[in-house]
């Protein structure tokens, strides 16, 4: 049997340098020379392999190669060669490399412990723990001798403008002018479970205690890593798009602003929320699919505003199960373990052979490995990487999916709706209050009221999508590589819009400030005190603390207008600036798939009409450049982060959306005018004026953030000692779930990045563990906690939710750390649990 790396998964005669004939029992003659020149050796399995280059005969003349397996009637071959192409659900390549392409992945896991999240500024919501690791994966298309484009999807809660500026410094270090703010785009998936202090402006990082350099160094350096690694995987490949709706994955949290756009326009769209994912497929023209990028728009806050480990939430669980499905089915199903009550495939079932099912036997082993006093360690990196390593070969780039966000502003993946803790009943709809009080009106996910189930099930809704398109992707990107890109200030822009009868009218943005909704906080997460969505007029109680910080002018008021300020971040600098003002907006081109980089959340329908407006600009004037089948997405929260951007008409509501639209009612019209420039500039080729440039305010930061001191544990115990450990002879059942604790330290001594703090290991024969799951399975949490916030001591406590997918045998748990002395000094250690069994 034969696999086929590239584009014919059957072979036909090569006119140019054999020929040949049918023999009498109707058999192929391959010419071997021909072919097996083409041949690039055997595969794992020990199937031949041969490169996409061999030539389709025009009178398709079949020959048999000398090879044992061909040797069968041709009826037989032809259904082998429809069977196969079934099989393989589009996976085949039908057309020449066109450009060149590399995909690249990095952990950008940051501090799990002590650091606030960021997203629902909650002060009290500090991490403790992962759920499962970050990752920043990038792709790069570039035309031979041509431009490029750098796409980095970041599992982390937007862009950062501080970051940008740092990786495209050192890019420019590595790489000169080949990789520039022009043409690099980093993006975030909006989780509301990753670390903050990573944001240069003053109000995104008053919760975490000001800058957290930790947070800040992981994503730099992971960003960094991966676009690396996509660079020197650039090889000859091909790119299909893809588009599909998804009817279950996000609710308008803000309908009754929504339903404030004009009648006429609402009709023209069936759902409140835009429900398509646009997916692209990223061919290798040597090795075949190596990944997959979409855009879908939900919000990422499946996990709740007190969730406290890591996590990348839908977005990011969706782009663990798409990579695991397809390092571990590759083709066929979408899950291969028929009947998992998890529903997700993992990559352990493949790689550990059957062990013996005797379970008297298995307990006897399983006695054999008690619990060991914890022990020094050396740094050890490579568990995670063996684990997710064990499928692929070792010379083939890995699958890499990312799961991108769009415009999401109000979406919420809390599909059920927004409920009313206290009586259950739904809440306000235009205020989106309980009995006049926020904080019991909370949105409802799907596995309600388990969010790590309201995670799983939302990432599986997209992800069931992407498997479709991926496997369906038949349009092949064709054309130009292409970028602009421009820094604008949005503080005093002034915008020309059309007035109605005729002429025009020139109006400003304002610079920044948030209403008094923004306080109130969303049906994901509420705000606190006596704040509401839809309030238009404020109190004078919040007044007074207001103007304790800054007063805004009358100008300001009136610019802003009808939304009443409650911070005039715009203007106020001290320490240094709150809030941007110059913003990066940027628009890619790869053939007919336009990506326009927005430094914020764009309502669904303020996105319509962006993406509406460049479309126009685009397909105007006769260009042949672009035509009806042009894609244009969103790419959310991308370069930096500027908050919301509304419509004028849901700006007139005041719910969350509309009091974080930062520059005033006519933000939207601004960005609209601003994109369509750079549509105008990249259809007819020519440059833009780069802008003023925005601040590096690195050297300015401030953080209250106290070090780790030291470490410590009770006299004659060990770190990586169990504190409480699996009972003895114990035996678990698929979709139980085990728990093993030790003592511990605080992981901000080393964040383990492309490594673990948990791993959960099987016994092979009679005394070897192989790795099975670590901190990037879904299926098992770290927690990490201390008795008390002074205190030295900590404890570590793995769950390992056993899968459905579990290989029956012998497991145990271990745990790495790394604990601080009293001078300074780091130490490794590791602990294991005793061993138990799985049946």
């Amino acid at each position: 049997m034969l696999r086929w790396t590239g584009s014919i998964p059957f072979v036909f005669q090569n006119h140019a340098t054999c020929k040949g004939k049918r023999d009498k029992t109707g058999t192929l003659d391959l010419c071997f020379d021909s072919i097996n020149k083409n041949r690039r050796g055997n595969d794992k399995n020990g199937l031949i392999i041969y490169s996409s280059n061999l030539l389709v005969s025009a009178k398709m003349e079949f020959y048999r190669l000398s090879n044992p397996y061909l040797q069968r009637p041709i009826w037989f071959l032809i259904s082998l060669v429809f069977l196969l192409l079934l099989l393989l659900n589009g996976r085949a390549v039908l057309s020449d490399p066109n450009y060149l392409i590399g995909l690249g992945s990095y952990d950008i896991t940051g501090p799990a412990a002590d650091v606030n999240m960021m997203g629902y500024a909650n002060t009290e919501q500090i991490a403790s723990g992962i759920h499962f690791r970050l990752r920043a994966r990038s792709f790069i298309v570039a035309q031979p001798q041509g431009n490029r484009v750098v796409f980095v999807n970041l599992d982390a809660c937007m862009a950062s403008q501080l970051v940008t500026i740092k990786v495209i410094e050192r890019l420019k270090a590595r790489y000169g002018d080949l990789y520039t703010e022009k043409n690099v785009a980093i993006s975030g998936i909006h989780t509301h479970a990753g670390p903050g202090g990573y944001l240069q402006y003053v109000v995104y990082i008053v919760t975490s205690l000001g800058f957290v350099r930790q947070s800040f160094d992981a994503l730099v350096d992971g960003i960094e890593k991966c676009i690396i690694q996509a660079h020197e995987n650039l090889q000859p490949g091909s790119i299909f798009v893809n588009k599909g709706e998804i009817l279950d994955a996000g609710v308008n949290r803000s309908p009754s602003a929504y339903l404030n756009n004009p009648a006429e326009e609402r009709s023209k769209y069936k759902y409140d929320v835009d429900k398509e994912m646009t997916l692209l497929k990223f061919v290798d023209a040597k090795w075949g699919p190596v990944g997959s990028f979409n855009w879908f728009a939900t919000h990422g806050t499946s996990m709740s505003r007190t969730n406290s480990l890591i996590s990348g939430d839908n977005k990011g669980a969706a782009a663990r199960f798409m990579e695991d499905w397809f390092r571990h089915s590759g083709i066929g199903n979408l899950y291969s373990d028929e009947g998992a009550a998890d529903g997700i495939p993992r990559r352990v079932s493949n790689i550990i052979p059957g062990l013996h099912d005797n379970h008297h036997k298995l307990l006897e082993l399983a006695a054999s490995f008690q619990s060991p006093p914890g022990r020094p360690a050396t740094k050890i990196l490579s568990v995670a990487r063996r684990v997710r390593g064990a499928l692929r070969q070792a010379d083939k780039p890995g699958f890499v999916s990312a799961f991108c966000q769009s415009n999401c502003g109000d979406v919420s993946p809390n599909v059920l709706g927004a409920f009313c803790t206290d009586t259950g009943l739904p809440c306000d709809f235009n205020h989106s209050t309980c009995g006049g009080k926020n904080e019991l009106c909370y949105g409802q996910g799907p596995g309600y009221p388990d969010e790590f189930e309201s995670t799983r099930i939302i990432g599986e809704r997209q992800l069931k999508k992407a498997v479709d398109l991926f496997n369906t992707a038949s349009e092949k990107l064709n054309g130009k590589v292409d970028y602009r890109h421009s820094f604008v200030d949005f503080s005093q822009l002034e915008v020309t819009l059309p007035k109605q009868g005729g002429g025009s009218e020139v109006v400003k943005t304002c610079p920044a400030a948030m209403g008094f909704g923004f306080a109130a906080g969303t049906t994901d997460g509420p705000g606190a005190f006596d704040f509401k969505q839809g309030d238009d007029e404020g109190n004078a109680f919040w007044r007074l603390v207001r103007n304790l910080l800054k007063t805004p002018g009358k100008e300001q008021v009136d610019c802003q207008h009808p939304k009443p300020i409650l911070l005039d971040t715009g203007e106020m600098k001290k320490p240094y600036d709150w809030a941007p003002s110059i913003l990066p907006i940027q628009i890619l081109r790869v053939g007919q798939l336009v990506i326009l980089s927005v430094p914020g959340e764009f309502t669904t329908m303020a996105g319509r009409r962006l993406r509406d407006a460049v479309k126009t600009v685009l397909m105007s004037g006769g260009n042949k450049k672009f035509n009806s089948n042009v894609h244009v997405v969103i790419a959310g929260l991308t370069n930096t982060y500027s908050q919301y951007v509304t419509t004028i008409e849901e700006y007139a509501m005041q719910r969350y959306e509309g009091a974080s639209t930062l520059f005033g009612p006519h933000t939207l019209s601004a960005y609209i005018q601003e994109f369509k420039k750079l549509a105008a500039a990249l259809t007819s080729g020519q440059s833009v004026e780069p802008g003023p440039q925005p601040p590096d305010l690195l050297d300015k930061q401030i953080s209250l953030l106290t070090p780790v001191v030291m470490d410590a544990t009770p006299p004659g115990v060990h770190f990586g000692d169990c504190s409480s450990d699996v009972p003895l002879n114990s035996t678990f059942k698929r979709g139980d779930t085990v728990k093993v604790a030790f003592w511990s330290a605080c992981p901000r001594n080393d964040l383990m990045t492309e490594g673990t703090f948990s791993l959960v290991e099987i016994l092979q024969g009679k005394d070897t563990w192989f790795p099975a799951y670590d901190d990037d399975d879904f299926c098992l949490r770290f927690k990490w906690s201390r008795p008390s916030k002074l205190s030295t001591r900590s404890h570590a406590t793995m769950e390992w939710r056993i899968p459905q997918s579990a290989n029956p045998g012998v497991y145990r748990i271990r745990h790495f750390g790394a604990a601080k002395s009293l001078l300074g000094s780091i130490r490794h250690f590791t602990g294991s649990s005793s061993a138990f069994v799985v049946t």
